[in-house]
């Protein structure tokens, strides 16, 4: 097997994509590569259904899908200490970890002289949402991500400064996230919600306090806007926070649930006046690119990470107060809509599309898989 074009790559669910952004880079980056005429392993963890190891193809990648027995967080951790043990079997010429999260396991991978490149996410040990344990479980593993890696990428200018702080900036590869972009969608699951192109906004992201959902629901209800707010994502009453954010929507703002049907998101989000991003944590964030992608006005939680991605076209919040006040400019004033649209097309073009990310991928992890080859062929000749 020519191990200079054999990758595996780990740490997703796996394809095809259902999850998130990890996932669909996984998808991407491996048909890409196979198309290339690279041999390509992706690790999927199965469903409930799957009782034992299943070996196939889809779309010309290599899937090993490996059965769990728990649930939530300890199936992840069965998971990937499952695949950390079958990829040091296997050997490929090199590996691609994406996320930090179990990097206590890619020891092993190391140990055992597998070239190991790890995408090292966001900054997940400072979301609110974790426990004091938790925090300090993910802190741990980043560190460890950081030492035991043979390669590091992050995906947003910050994180590579945060991560040069604990390594070397030779270690470090910077490489955004990407994102299809989106000139046109049928406005027909509009209709579905009651909804008319340009006369709503869009929020898109997990109900959790570090995504700023409660205070961008709050800005909008404050007065009558004679226009919409379509809030994605799931929403327990059960659960105090997600309780609290539909208790203080107006009867303007729409709570359609998750919606995973790629081609009604992208309607959605295509034909929305804006986009409202509250994340405050995180590097290069998907949906904020595809955002990007589709042309949306940017209305974004004002920090590094976003003030990157989306740019000078943005507009950016603070407080509740500011959010109000970008709301209500954007919703009464058409050519700053067109102007952050523009600026929105301008910036994913020059820096979130795929074709140029996952080349970058590719010339990275080539020259680790010649590394290795080189590594092994100088030890062949001293024996």
């Amino acid at each position: 097997m020519n191990k200079k074009k054999f990758l595996a790559i780990l740490g997703t669910r796996g394809i095809p994509a259902r999850h998130g952004g990890f996932e669909t880079f996984a998808e991407r980056l491996a048909i890409h590569l196979t198309q290339r005429g690279w041999k390509v392993v992706v690790y999927c963890q199965g469903d409930k259904t799957v009782r034992h190891r299943i070996d196939d193809t889809w779309h010309g990648v290599d899937r090993i899908i490996l059965p769990v027995k728990r649930e939530g967080a300890p199936a992840t951790l069965e998971f990937d200490w499952a695949c950390v043990r079958d990829v040091v079997k296997m050997r490929p010429g090199v590996a691609l970890t994406l996320g930090y999260n179990t990097a206590i396991f890619c020891v092993w991978v190391r140990l055992l002289g597998v070239p190991n490149l790890i995408n090292m996410d966001g900054l997940e040990w400072r979301r609110d949402k974790w426990r004091t344990h938790e925090r300090a479980w993910l802190w741990l593993n980043e560190r460890i991500g950081c030492w035991i890696g043979e390669h590091l990428i992050a995906d947003h200018p910050a994180i590579a400064d945060h991560l040069a702080t604990r390594v070397s900036r030779e270690k470090i590869s910077m490489i955004a996230y990407g994102a299809e972009a989106v000139s046109n969608a049928q406005d027909e699951p509009l209709t579905h919600f009651g909804l008319a192109p340009d006369h709503y906004g869009i929020v898109i992201g997990r109900p959790e306090p570090e995504n700023s959902i409660l205070e961008v629901v709050q800005a909008f209800s404050q007065r009558t806007r004679h226009a919409k707010l379509v809030v994605l994502g799931n929403f327990d009453p059960k659960r105090t926070y997600h309780r609290d954010v539909m208790d203080s929507a107006s009867e303007e703002v729409i709570f359609p649930g998750a919606i995973y049907d790629a081609g009604t998101v992208r309607s959605l989000r295509y034909h929305a006046r804006f986009y409202l991003h509250g994340h405050k944590v995180g590097g290069t964030n998907p949906s904020l690119v595809e955002a990007l992608g589709a042309g949306n006005a940017i209305i974004a939680h004002d920090n590094v990470f976003n003030r990157w991605v989306a740019g000078i076209g943005g507009r950016y919040f603070s407080s509740q107060s500011e959010c109000e006040s970008h709301i209500t400019h954007v919703l009464g004033d058409d050519d700053t809509v067109l102007k952050m649209r523009a600026s929105s097309v301008q910036r994913f073009a020059s820096a979130f599309q795929w074709g140029s990310i996952l080349d970058r991928y590719e010339v990275l992890l080539e020259k680790y898989c010649e590394a290795e080859r080189d590594r092994k062929s100088v030890l062949q000749g001293r024996f």
